[in-house]
């Protein structure tokens, strides 16, 4: 079963508490954790997947099945693939409700600012409003499917 928004938040935040608040390592382990995301195929790195408001190219790829989502992301920025696979985490195999309602606690509950600068945290609001704003066609194109099917 899939875990919720805030499951996943509290795992993340209790794996960042770990690191005990240190810059260098922090920094180190958001690399690793972009690591993990598997690299997009080329033929999605279009200008449509792109999340404006990066400084860094950051291409994320919304997929809808079984009225859950899924996403996609890559980055040319070791950093900043860290921060969108952190998102991906959240949000994979969520529904567009949930993901448009939540609340994103882990980001000041881990000091995500503190180790991230301010452009980044401009691009990473970017990616969230990226993925909200698919939640939102998502959610209205379930609600035009199925008002169609009546």
């Amino acid at each position: 079963m899939t875990q919720s928004i805030t499951e996943t938040q509290n795992e993340i935040i209790e794996e960042f508490s770990l690191l005990d608040g240190d810059p260098e390592m922090t920094n180190f382990y958001i690399m690793e954790l972009g690591q993990k995301l598997p690299p997009l195929d080329e033929s999605q790195k279009t200008e449509d997947n792109i999340v404006k408001g990066c400084q860094s190219k950051v291409w994320l790829v919304p997929l809808w099945a079984e009225g859950k989502m899924k996403f996609e992301a890559d980055s040319n920025s070791a950093i900043t693939k860290g921060l969108v696979s952190l998102l991906v985490r959240v949000f994979q195999d969520q529904s567009p409700n949930d993901i448009i309602d939540a609340d994103l606690f882990f980001i000041d509950k881990i000091g995500m600012n503190r180790f991230i600068g301010t452009q980044r945290s401009n691009g990473f609001a970017a990616m969230i409003k990226q993925v909200k704003l698919a939640a939102l066609v998502n959610k209205e194109r379930e609600a035009i499917t199925r008002s169609n099917q009546k």
